[in-house]
C-alpha cells in the first residue's frame, strides 16, 4: 500500500480552509494550499449527512477515490480538505470518482 499523508488536525484543516482558496463540484468542495513537501489531503462530512456509520462509510469511499487518483496528484505538492456535500449520496461511485477527478485536475 503506497504511503498516504493525510491531514488529521483540526488546526490544520483550518488553515487551509481560512485561505479561501476552493473548487466545487456537485458532490465536493475542495479547498487547498500550495505547500514545499507533498500531496496531503483530509476528508470532512458534516454532521448533516446522517448517523456516524454513513459518515463513516462517506468517508472510506472519498479516501479510496483519492487513493485510485493518487498516481496522478502525488506530483502535485498541494494541501487538499475535501469536504463532501449531500449529494454524494445520490451519485454513483464512478460519477463521484469522475467528479473528484476532474476537481483536482483543475488546482
Amino acid at each position: 500500500m503506497k504511503n498516504l499523508n493525510i491531514i488529521k488536525k483540526n488546526q490544520d484543516f483550518q488553515k487551509i480552509i481560512g485561505l479561501k482558496n476552493y473548487k466545487n463540484s456537485k458532490s465536493f468542495v475542495i479547498y487547498y494550499r500550495n505547500n514545499n513537501n507533498l500531496f496531503k489531503y483530509g476528508v470532512s462530512v458534516g454532521k448533516k449527512l446522517g448517523n456516524a456509520v454513513l459518515r463513516n462509510y462517506i468517508k472510506r469511499v472519498t479516501r479510496s477515490i483519492v487513493y485510485d487518483l493518487l498516481e496522478k496528484f502525488e506530483h502535485k505538492k498541494v494541501d487538499v480538505v475535501i469536504i463532501v456535500k449531500a449529494s454524494f449520496l445520490e451519485l454513483s461511485y464512478d460519477e463521484n470518482h469522475k467528479q473528484l477527478d476532474k476537481v483536482l485536475l483543475s488546482i
